[in-house]
């Protein structure tokens, strides 16, 4: 692959050209698999807090440098309420505590642990301050949507989807 190419974000697979703009459409090529993922998000979100919510997607987002998914969840969040300092902190949560409650505070760190799951585990402290804060049956609705939140960003990212082209 040439520098230009690496430059521009085409690869080269089995002799074809693979830019940004022609990679598929998750969503129409996948349909039952989207639509199963919605319906997973959908779950997860059902009695949860909605700035709760967003918290949590904001800041899997800024782990997961997803653009697409950040400025979509940061402008849910505007639109739903949430205020600036929050929406600007969220991602040095830790250094700005008193922004955020203290069961904000434990879905964030959680958050933070299962995104980056591979590093070092769901440490046993962080786990349990968020059991601590949340019953079993929303404990695991915070699991299920920082899953699909990553799932998301997973996909946003695979597919090079653009921040500021949400279609909703």
């Amino acid at each position: 692959m040439s520098t230009a190419d690496a430059t521009s974000g085409a690869e080269a697979t089995n002799g074809a050209e693979v830019t940004s703009a022609s990679r598929l459409d998750f969503a129409k090529s996948a349909r039952k698999t989207f639509r199963a993922l919605v319906g997973f998000d959908a779950a997860a979100r059902e009695g949860l807090d909605p700035a709760l919510v967003e918290l949590i997607q904001i800041r899997a987002s800024h782990l997961n440098h997803c653009a697409y998914c950040l400025h979509m969840h940061t402008n849910d969040a505007r639109k739903a309420g949430e205020s600036e300092d929050r929406l600007h902190l969220v991602a040095v949560w830790r250094e700005a505590r008193h922004f955020y409650t203290e069961k904000e505070q434990a879905a964030l760190a959680l958050t933070e642990a299962v995104t980056l799951v591979a590093d070092k585990g769901v440490p046993d402290d962080v786990y349990a301050q968020a059991a601590a804060w949340f019953d079993d049956a929303e404990l695991a609705r915070v699991l299920a949507l920082i899953c699909t939140i990553n799932t998301w960003n997973r996909v946003a990212l695979a597919t090079a989807k653009a921040a500021g082209t949400d279609e909703r």
